[in-house]
């Protein structure tokens, strides 16, 4: 059996734990009887990275130079000009 360690949070932060862990549990979602389970990376966010493609920038918008790129919308994108 392992001893206790000593206590090294803040007051503030023992306090802001204390309140988090006094909050009532969440309800579970509203979900059709016949719903098939899924796993709960499904329902977090992808992360993009910003991907760098050679283009060039006219009045705001975006154009790659290669017509085969396809963007997703809200793609995080890095123009790397080329020398013409």
């Amino acid at each position: 059996m392992t001893s206790p360690s000593p206590e090294y949070r803040s007051t503030r932060r023992h306090a802001l734990d204390e309140q988090v862990a006094a909050e009532p549990p969440l309800a579970p979602p509203d979900l059709p009887l016949d719903a098939a389970p899924v796993p709960v990376e499904s329902h977090l966010a992808a992360l993009r990275r910003p991907i760098a493609v050679a283009g060039v920038v006219e009045d705001g918008l975006v154009r790659p130079l290669d017509p085969a790129v396809k963007l997703p919308e809200h793609a995080r994108v890095i123009i790397v000009a080329t020398p013409d």
